[in-house]
């Protein structure tokens, strides 16, 4: 396991990979090749932008204010266009917003242009709103989407008034034709993980689901849901735990990275991590990132930024210094 050190001019505040190569949208463009080199950033946004995303097939990527309410949809190195959101409370809590395809291929986005309990789902090429119709949505604020390998689910980890962590999974395919099934409690039982304050979740595969739990608890005679610093793998089509385990020493943070059947969680740096047992496979704590613990709250810590090699093999990290390039196990 080895960590390689590549010099920025200036700390990176999105990354993705294109090949071999690292990206940053938020800079316009800035990459770095395999010999560590950085290259000019071909443009430079007009507007403080801090984060960004990527769909699963680099077709389309975004950036965005994490605390704001801006946000641009970029495709094939053009502006499709602009997004927002609802004013609402944005300065304090992340920016809800995925990109991916569904299941018929046509690509997406995901969030909540109108108001901050209403997902939207929307053609990435066009702007059509594939969810358009009534709703009656509950007061839950959305944030840190993500949808499922396939594109049929989609993983709302937010939040609710106290204020307290949580997660919620609709079904896309069955929000098409109904978009109401997007408010409410979705397919995840409220009970199933209301025992502790959900702060990170990702996606195993089309079905499993990776939840974790910060130290926050909710209710500690509920025995069904997921306890406090517990990692647990849910299964969407047999509607159970298929594993609970303790996470030991630190809170998960904000950030999951599946991996295979593992996953990487940022607790002030990366830490891969066995679902399944609870048990830290490796870490490196030179590799120091913020420590967010939760996707809300009136200070802003920016998100960990990290991008994770499609063959799995490399995890890049930007640090305030550099980015650091970590050959997993």
């Amino acid at each position: 396991m080895t960590v390689k050190s590549i010099p920025v001019k200036s700390a990176p505040k999105s990354l993705m990979w294109e090949g071999d190569e690292l990206v940053s949208a938020v800079g316009g463009g800035r990459r770095w090749g395999r010999d560590g080199v950085e290259h000019t950033a071909s443009f430079t946004w007009s507007f403080p932008f801090d984060a960004g995303t990527a769909s699963a097939s680099g077709h389309y990527s975004a950036v965005y204010q994490e605390r704001g309410t801006k946000a641009v949809l970029v495709g094939d190195e053009r502006t499709v266009r602009e997004l927002n959101r609802s004013y609402y409370h944005a300065p304090d809590y992340d920016y809800p917003l995925a990109l991916g395809a569904l299941g018929d291929g046509r690509e997406v986005v995901v969030h909540c242009p109108d108001e901050y309990n209403v997902l939207q789902i929307e053609d990435a090429a066009t702007g059509e709103r594939l969810t358009a119709g009534g709703r009656e949505p509950e007061d839950v604020f959305h944030s840190r989407l993500s949808l499922s390998p396939d594109g049929r689910y989609l993983l709302s980890v937010g939040w609710v008034w106290q204020p307290f962590g949580m997660a919620l999974v609709y079904d896309t395919a069955l929000a098409l034709s109904d978009p109401g099934t997007l408010d409410g409690e979705g397919l995840l039982p409220v009970s199933a993980v209301m025992t502790a304050e959900v702060t990170a979740g990702c996606w195993l595969d089309a079905d499993r689901l990776v939840l974790a739990t910060g130290a926050e608890e909710w209710d500690e005679e509920e025995t069904a849901g997921l306890p406090p610093r517990h990692v647990g793998v849910w299964s969407v089509s047999d509607g159970r735990w298929l594993h609970r385990s303790p996470v030991a020493d630190a809170d998960p943070g904000v950030l999951l990275l599946p991996r295979g059947d593992q996953v990487i969680s940022f607790p002030g740096h990366p830490r891969l991590l066995d679902p399944v047992t609870g048990r830290v496979v490796a870490e490196w704590p030179e590799v120091a990132v913020p420590v967010k613990p939760t996707c809300f709250g009136y200070r802003r810590v920016p998100t960990p930024v990290a991008a994770l090699h499609p063959d799995g093999s490399r995890l890049a990290v930007a640090t305030a210094e550099s980015i650091a390039l970590i050959t997993l196990p």
